[in-house]
């Protein structure tokens, strides 16, 4: 793997100016899930591969690469250090973490999407020839002779495809291989690959811990004042990336508008959503698009589970279905450059389709 510098491509799978969960050393607010994975490495129980799933921006891969370290730092469950540890901490300064830090340990392969040099933007989903290059990974002796961990972020990039294929790595896993695959969705992810792995669901985090999380960033706690912080992660619902989100720039403004919008579903104020989608349709406006999107997608969320305890299965279907719909055309027009504002008159329409049957 190559060193990341700056001078290094954009990484898909971290958030702006926040840092990589690969150099994040704090966990905030999964104690059980971090104990559930520290006991099966000591008891012999690991199984190939394991779903780390909930909402995005609550920890996940911040606990999967926090996992990898340690598998990587003490590989015999056996040591003394291993029984007496009580998390998966492990010091920066250790040689393992450093040279994770540089991604140039060579017995991990990182499953994200990929920059691609000439459109200057991300791949929109992780490709099938990312899934082969893994293979080789896992086609030769471990480089230190411990453990061989592929972590996939995020399961919803793999196309069929490259789900299919990442299957057959793990239904055939050489000894001490595991696959961390980090998920939002995980009822989305293939039955076959759901039934060969442990599922790890996280809740999402307090208001306090989103606090908590975002002060250990210095440069970001510095750049806002904290009533700031604490009004994005009351809004964040558990989620530091979405917190985040909210402090740049005129969010939080945003984020009241969109919700006031789905607040009156399945009733659209149409010129509202034209003024909406002129707005986030502009190039230089990609990060308000996206946090429509977040916006749009939690909605949908909430109100599956809100409904959950009334409503028949086929009903809350109609849900899921506005949020595949949205999902794939969010990724086709980022894929294809596409104008924006079809995109969003589409959402509502289909949101307020679902709300009224």
């Amino acid at each position: 793997m190559k060193r990341a510098t700056d001078e290094a491509p954009p990484e898909s799978d971290r958030f702006d100016d926040a840092p990589h969960p690969r150099d994040t050393y704090d966990l905030f607010g999964h104690s059980a899930a971090e104990a559930q994975l520290l006991d099966a490495y000591r008891e012999g129980r690991l199984p190939q591969a394991w779903i780390i799933g909930g909402r995005e921006g609550i920890g996940k891969a911040t606990l999967a690469w926090r996992f990898t370290r340690f598998l990587l730092a003490h590989p015999d469950p056996t040591a003394i250090v291993v029984r007496e540890a009580t998390d998966l901490s492990v010091s920066p300064e250790n040689s393992v973490a450093r040279r994770i830090s540089a991604l140039s340990h060579g017995d991990i392969a990182l499953l994200r999407r990929e920059w691609n040099e000439k459109t200057k933007k991300h791949y929109t989903e992780i490709r099938i020839d990312d899934i082969r290059r893994a293979l080789d990974l896992f086609r030769r002796a471990s480089g230190e002779g411990g453990w061989r961990i592929a972590i996939i972020d995020a399961a919803e990039d793999l196309n069929r495809s490259g789900a299919n294929a990442l299957l057959k790595l793990i239904e055939e896993p050489p000894p001490r291989s595991l696959f961390l695959i980090i998920s939002h969705t995980p009822g989305r992810i293939l039955p076959t690959i759901r039934s060969r792995s442990r599922m790890l669901l996280l809740e999402s985090l307090s208001t306090p811990q989103v606090v908590d999380a975002i002060r250990r960033m210095d440069e970001i706690w510095m750049e806002h004042e904290e009533s700031a912080i604490e009004s994005a992660a009351q809004r964040a619902g558990g989620s530091v990336r979405d917190a985040l989100r909210l402090l740049n720039g005129g969010a939080l403004a945003l984020a009241d508008k969109v919700d006031g919008l789905l607040r009156r579903l399945p009733e659209v104020n149409w010129m509202a959503v034209h003024e909406l989608a002129d707005n986030v349709s502009k190039r230089e406006a990609t990060s308000d698009f996206e946090a429509v999107l977040a916006n749009v997608y939690d909605w949908i969320d909430g109100r599956v589970i809100e409904r959950a305890a009334l409503d028949a299965p086929a009903r809350l279907a109609r849900y899921a279905e506005v949020w595949e719909k949205v999902a794939a055309a969010a990724r086709e027009t980022e894929a294809l450059n596409l104008d924006r504002r079809p995109l969003l008159l589409s959402i509502f329409a289909n949101l307020s389709e679902a709300a009224r049957n």
